[in-house]
């Protein structure tokens, strides 16, 4: 019976040993979760910041959610995207883009007031270069990071409604007639613009995962 009983202390203590081991173990794999996951929060951040000093955002704001604020919102967009894709045409940089835009800026104020009173409204509207607040952005198959961006910021009335926006530079507005696809060219000139960890980071990432490019192993805990 003594035997027993000090076997069975024995088997308890094991238990307790490997348990204790097991928690160990545990709370190691969460600390190191934790500091790869924080890790990988610097590097976002880091990527963000890179890329928001290379391109230039188009931003522009409705009145309001309704369906015609919103077609109006396009309608804005349509005309300033049509003569500014002229106007950047042969922009080199963001610096040239940024100045382009300046200049035209008295130009841009007109022609989007002129489309607002071509379809019957007579919302005020601003238009300025600014340094915008962007929340996480889909365009096409690439995912931007939030953060702050330069861009062609134009607010039509009170500017509460849905916003629509696109990468002024480098060109991905105005190739072609349709706003919502990235077409090669497009492509293309992100390419050049941004390294290539940074094109990596944004093409097709709607999770805006970073990947570590030897521990690629380690990125199922993040998703």
């Amino acid at each position: 019976m003594y035997t027993f009983f000090q076997k069975c202390k024995i088997h308890k203590k094991q238990i307790q040993k490997h348990k204790t081991i097991l928690e160990n173990v545990l709370l190691l794999l969460i600390l190191a979760a934790g500091f790869l996951w924080m890790y990988q929060e610097h590097r976002l951040q880091q990527t963000q910041h890179d890329i928001a000093e290379k391109i230039l955002r188009f931003h522009v704001r409705a009145n309001s959610d309704s369906r015609e604020d919103q077609a109006l919102k396009l309608k804005v967009r349509d005309a300033v995207g049509s003569f500014m894709q002229q106007e950047l045409a042969d922009a080199a940089n963001l610096s040239e883009s940024i100045q382009a835009v300046e200049t035209h800026l008295p130009d841009i104020l007109d022609t989007a007031q002129q489309a607002i009173l071509q379809e019957g409204y007579h919302y005020p509207v601003t238009a300025k270069i600014e340094t915008v607040d962007f929340p996480k952005k889909a365009y096409g198959d690439y995912t931007f990071p939030a953060g702050e961006y330069q861009a062609l910021d134009i607010v039509i009335g009170s500017g509460k409604g849905q916003n629509w926006w696109c990468v002024m530079y480098p060109n991905m507005c105005f190739h072609g007639a349709v706003y919502e696809v990235v077409d090669k060219d497009a492509k293309h000139s992100l390419q050049q613009v941004l390294s290539e960890d940074e094109y990596d980071a944004v093409l097709k990432s709607r999770k805006f995962q970073i990947r570590f490019k030897y521990l690629d192993f380690l990125n199922p805990l993040f998703e």
